[in-house]
């Protein structure tokens, strides 16, 4: 199965499973403030042992291709923390997690478990949508003195923002999927409307001021 087909048969899993949907009724709230017809929670992908294994068999096909040297593997918490240990594990590499922010009580660490100083690591996160919590966990690894070589997500909304975003951290990111692909899908498997595709164009142009 090449890229393509690939990134098609994800967003098919995704949809397939209501990991993700659309709602042009009623938008859905995102943690960043945003307004969106589109929610996406790869969360989900857990409870199907078939669509599991495929993201994690894509996740390492990337990071094999794209990040040979990788030395640990760094899950983004807590969307990405399953996900990575089961990459981490598949790789025969040790596997850490990145908190959003410090633990209130003792240790305090926003990074959990063993890092050395100087090791190339790959950060794995299930979804990127403006980039910045995915930049943030990069930027802490990046405090303990890791070398981060990248990062691979299951999915991007693709927004200029975050590429830009991406750009200047100096950051790579590989997808497994993106809106581009799951649009296409969404559309011939019914799941939208060609009325409902323009809707999302509209919606995508203008993400933060969608639905006031």
């Amino acid at each position: 199965m090449d890229q393509l087909e690939l990134s098609r048969s994800i967003s098919r899993s995704l949809l397939q499973i209501k990991a993700i949907k659309f709602n042009f009724r009623e938008a859905y709230t995102w943690a960043s403030g945003w307004k969106s017809p589109v929610y996406c929670d790869n969360r989900k992908s857990l409870s199907y042992s078939v669509v599991r294994a495929m993201i994690r068999d894509a996740y390492v096909k990337v990071i094999q291709e794209n990040f040979p040297d990788a030395e640990v593997i760094a899950g983004v918490a807590t969307g990405a923390i399953a996900q990575g240990a089961l990459v981490a594990d598949q790789l025969n590499l040790p596997f850490i997690y990145v908190r959003e922010k410090p633990k209130d009580h003792g240790l305090m660490k926003i990074i959990e478990g063993v890092l050395e100083p100087g090791q190339k690591v790959v950060i794995v996160e299930d979804l990127v949508s403006t980039g910045g919590s995915s930049l943030k966990a990069a930027e802490e690894l990046r405090k303990e003195n890791a070398n981060v070589l990248g990062m691979t997500a299951i999915f991007s909304y693709e927004f200029p923002v975050a590429i830009e975003k991406f750009r200047e951290k100096k950051c790579k990111l590989y997808t497994l999927t993106a809106f581009s692909a799951l649009q296409d899908v969404a559309l011939e498997d019914g799941y939208i409307t060609e009325e409902e595709v323009d809707k999302l164009g509209e919606w995508r142009k203008n993400p933060q001021d969608y639905n006031r």
